[in-house]
């Protein structure tokens, strides 16, 4: 999933939604509640309360994806704060559908060079 994502930003919607919503519901979300395009091509990241479902949605090219992923057992870390949305990396994003803290504080940091010289 990473391999993809290239420049798209990811986003965490706090709180919880009503995962009854689909692409349609979602997409009024993100452009009303969040005040972002969701044509953007970025992914826009949902759960709801028991923390078991997450979805997923975004723009490609000419037409909505909406992906989905329900834990069988355990629950997702979702951030806590309510008070905005988070601007994941893609490595974050991926942390948190395996079930893990987005805060890795020994993590590596990513670098972007110019140059080898």
């Amino acid at each position: 999933m990473i391999g993809w994502l290239g420049d798209v930003n990811v986003y965490v919607v706090p709180g919880v939604v009503d995962m009854r919503k689909a692409i349609d519901g979602l997409s009024v979300v993100v452009e009303e509640e969040l005040e972002k395009d969701p044509f953007s091509g970025h992914l826009f990241c949902f759960c709801n309360r028991r923390r078991d479902l997450v979805k997923i949605l975004y723009w490609d090219r000419n037409g909505f994806c909406l992906w989905q992923k329900r834990l069988e057992r355990g629950r997702f870390e979702w951030p806590k704060s309510e008070e905005e949305v988070l601007s994941l990396e893609a490595r974050q994003l991926m942390w948190l559908l395996e079930g893990i803290s987005i805060n890795q504080h020994n993590a590596h940091e990513s670098y972007r060079y110019e140059s080898v010289l």
